[in-house]
């Protein structure tokens, strides 16, 4: 069972994987501690804050539901980084998202 999140997401952040791949988050700053934990521990490449503080669009408030819903927040103890696997709506509802923010 997926214990429920309660998260606000406030920002949007770079995450390169091992094998060099990038993609997007929109995220906010606990999350992106935990993304940096996962970097220094060597689980993913680096994390990089793009843009903090964005509007809480419509978007931004459907995409926060859904990772709220499917996701849990990690404790600082976590061994492995848990990437948000996206259904493709909100894989949609994430390009807008970086569209309204001038980003990709």
């Amino acid at each position: 069972m997926v214990r429920k999140s309660n998260e606000t997401l406030t920002l949007i952040e770079e995450i390169t994987r091992n094998d060099g791949s990038k993609y997007y988050e929109i995220s906010n700053m606990v999350q992106n501690g935990r993304a940096e934990l996962a970097a220094i521990r060597g689980m993913i490449k680096e994390v990089r804050i793009i843009q903090l503080n964005i509007p809480h669009s419509t978007n931004v408030i459907k995409y926060e539901n859904y990772v709220n819903e499917n996701f849990e927040m990690p404790p600082e103890n976590f061994t492995e980084f848990e990437e948000w696997k996206k259904t493709p709506e909100m894989e949609e509802i994430v390009e807008k998202i970086l569209k309204e923010n001038h980003i990709g």
